[in-house]
């Protein structure tokens, strides 16, 4: 490996760890018979190379070949970004220059495809991300122009799924991150009230989020945070606005700690007043199912072991609840803090496995209302999951 432009001891993690993640990946690019693999998506750059910036509104990427150390490629403003955040040595960031953003008479997918010719792959099978938010049609098209020999092939969520078991570096930044989500969410609670702003409140939070704990500097969310109430809780993703909290009725606050990009989901209830009946009803079930589900995620089990555990409490209670209820959480950048590859639903058999972290949502959207109560979790060697947070799992209510 080429000597680094600044220490190990400075970045992240250590060395074994990104030499680690260098090893997965070959393996399953070797599998798929994959030459070169293109990252794009920022997630998966930051964690084989360390790169950290707000630059994925460009295209970007990572080059990963089985011989040598990967390749960054990016705006040439952000190459400075790369020397200062990833541990690759400076012969190996390869930017393009401004005359490619934005332009409607050349594309920078043009400059990586001349860099991939360079490095001897014109005639290659090149792994892209397609189903990405990052890489663009317009990007596979101009590919598919500029490399007519090579064989372009689907690569979506190759590396995600390297990064399903975390290494205890990783879970290390995931509690961190969790004593984070604690304060947030003890924060919304704490200043949840008839009369107060959700802007406000809001504002509070993200004080906290970004405050951190202790050393432990608070990191930007990949999604903001969701808190609406009444009616407006039947949807789970609307996020705040100036009006005022209200008595008699719900709030949910779903919100992420993040440390170092490692992201740890944390959601509670607020209740304004007196619960009626069927919310303690759906309470008492949406409770016993993440409580079963929790004994679920064991080692060996499979992902539809937890979501089958859920939904058995709640239909006996009437509640019929499609939606999936979890997904794996680690390293992310916006617009997702999901890893896109395991989903805790009936269909998926995954098997689970030590070292694998998921957020448990069961959250429950009814007609007029909306409730979630849920855990982010630790798949560990022996017994049930372990969860990262450690908050009352009940609707908090201040009347």
């Amino acid at each position: 490996m080429s000597v680094p432009p600044i220490p190990f001891a400075d970045l992240p993690f250590s060395k074994s760890e990104y030499d680690r993640r260098l090893t997965l990946t070959r393996a399953a690019m070797a599998e798929r018979g994959i030459d070169v693999l293109f990252v794009e998506d920022p997630s998966n750059m930051a964690w084989l190379t360390g790169y950290d910036g707000w630059s994925f509104y460009v295209h970007q990427g990572v080059i990963v070949t089985h011989d040598r150390d990967p390749v960054w490629w990016g705006r040439n403003m952000d190459a400075n970004g790369a020397k200062r955040t990833a541990w690759l040595s400076h012969d190996h960031l390869r930017p393009y220059d401004d005359t490619y953003v934005q332009s409607n008479e050349r594309h920078p997918m043009q400059h990586l495809s001349a860099l991939l010719c360079e490095m001897g792959f014109e005639s290659a099978c090149i792994g892209v991300e397609m189903e990405n938010y990052y890489f663009s049609a317009k990007a596979y098209v101009t590919m598919m122009t500029e490399l007519p020999r090579a064989t372009l092939v689907d690569a979506t969520a190759l590396v995600n799924w390297q990064r399903a078991i975390k290494s205890h570096e990783e879970i290390a930044f995931m509690r961190r991150a969790a004593r984070i989500a604690e304060k947030m969410v003890d924060t919304a609670i704490e200043r949840a009230r008839p009369g107060v702003r959700k802007n406000d409140l809001v504002a509070e939070v993200m004080r906290e989020a970004i405050i951190g704990v202790g050393e432990d500097w608070g990191d930007y969310p990949a999604i903001v945070p969701m808190c609406p109430s009444g009616a407006d809780a039947s949807a789970p993703h609307i996020t705040w606005n100036g009006g005022e909290f209200e008595n008699d009725q719900c709030t949910f606050f779903e919100l992420a700690g993040v440390y170092r990009r490692y992201h740890t989901p944390f959601c509670r209830t607020v209740y304004l007043g007196t619960p009626p009946d069927e919310v303690k009803r759906a309470e008492a079930a949406l409770i016993e199912g993440l409580e079963a589900g929790l004994q679920a995620a064991r080692a060996g089990n499979r992902a539809c072991d937890i979501a089958d555990a859920l939904a058995r409490p709640l239909e006996a209670a009437g509640i019929q609840r499609g939606a999936r209820c979890g997904y794996p959480i680690g390293i992310s950048y916006p617009p997702d803090w999901g890893e896109r590859t395991i989903s805790l639903r009936a269909e998926d058999q995954t098997v689970l496995q030590p070292g694998m972290t998921f957020h448990f949502m069961p959250g429950l959207w009814m007609d007029t209302w909306g409730i979630e109560i849920t855990e982010s979790i630790l798949i560990t060697a022996d017994g049930p999951a372990e969860t990262f947070c450690n908050r009352p799992r009940r609707i908090f209510v201040k009347s």
